[in-house]
């Protein structure tokens, strides 16, 4: 078994030479996500939302994370959107805590947002007011987050690039080749 801050740079360096960036942001990466993966290991459910302009990320992340053809059980990752359809209307901190009792109902052993997405989108503030959120953020650094900047060129690579490096992690702690 490997550490997880040492399998992330082996993982890097193996994928491709075009996820070199990473290699520079390991750092900042592993801890936060090694922290959210226990999350999913005791069983909460990562509730996923894009802001408006990666909303084909979202339908791509959620398609692939449990894929047909994978050997690892299906794991509880959703759509916010699917949940609560009208989650665009929600437009006061009342109807958040609404939404956010719905949420603790339906989840009993517990959630966590999952945000990818600018920090100004009204998305962003149901993750941001959440301490355990996991957030990929654009244009701002936060707690609980990874930054990325939002005119960069290679953004939607970057976004499909973590998605792999993600989607490798938990495989490597399912399947006991990393220690958190």
């Amino acid at each position: 078994m490997s550490d997880f801050m040492k399998w992330s740079l082996e993982a890097i360096r193996d994928d491709s030479p075009l996820m070199s960036w990473m290699e520079e942001r390991r750092v900042e990466w592993a801890p936060l996500l090694a922290s959210r993966i226990k999350y999913l290991l005791d069983g909460f459910t990562f509730i996923v939302i894009c802001d408006e302009d990666r909303d084909w990320f979202e339908s791509y992340f959620l398609r692939k994370i449990n894929r047909k053809n994978s050997s690892r059980p299906i794991l509880p990752f959703v759509s916010l959107r699917s949940l609560y359809p009208s989650l665009g209307e929600i437009n006061s901190k009342e109807e958040i805590s609404l939404l956010e009792d719905m949420l603790s109902i339906a989840f009993p052993n517990g959630y966590i947002y999952f945000y990818i997405g600018k920090s100004n989108s009204k998305f962003a503030s149901f993750a941001k007011g959440k301490d355990d959120s996991y957030m990929w953020l654009f244009d701002e650094q936060a707690q609980n987050s990874f930054y990325l900047s939002s005119s960069d060129d290679m953004l939607d690579f970057k976004l499909l690039s973590m998605f792999r490096l993600f989607d490798k992690s938990i495989d490597g702690v399912l399947f006991g080749k990393i220690t958190l």
